[in-house]
């Protein structure tokens, strides 16, 4: 596993992509996936904050914060471009991060004031995965994908 960070140092032009599209819109916007109870997927849309040293989330008391705390397998998947298909994915296993000084450099660069009852989530990288296409319906797209223990290119 990597931090967002040496994620970004090892491969920084896909690094520079995956913040273009989790920032396309705005705030960072994505569709997190965690693991239930049961092993089934669940899916919920997040607004992931990538600072200077990593990868984050705010989680309120609920189902998905329950799967993160239990297990903490994750797939972070940026929302797709409205003018021309690209897709951004990053995967690992998430960690409660409880350091008040971390939290208080996520916060900042939140979109939004950030409730003492939201808890911080660090998601750690295992797998990258970009998928560029030079138009709406191209086939086959150009994938770039990473690895923490292989970096691909």
């Amino acid at each position: 596993m990597a931090t967002w960070s040496e994620f970004a140092a090892s491969a920084p032009g896909l690094a520079v992509a995956g913040r273009r599209l989790f920032y396309q819109y705005g705030p960072g916007l994505g569709f997190l996936a965690t693991v239930r109870a049961d092993g089934g997927p669940r899916l919920h849309p997040v607004c992931p904050v990538i600072t200077g040293d990593g990868l984050y989330v705010f989680v309120v008391a609920s189902p998905k914060g329950g799967d993160l705390k239990r297990d903490g397998r994750y797939a972070l998947h940026a929302l797709l471009p409205e003018e021309v298909e690209e897709e951004f994915a990053v995967s690992g296993r998430a960690h409660q991060e409880n350091d008040p000084a971390v939290r208080e450099r996520v916060a900042a660069a939140y979109h939004a004031p950030v409730p003492d009852d939201h808890v911080l989530y660090a998601l750690d990288v295992d797998r990258v995965l970009h998928a560029a296409y030079r138009f709406r319906g191209d086939w086959p797209p150009v994938y770039t994908k990473w690895t923490a223990s292989q970096p691909e290119r």
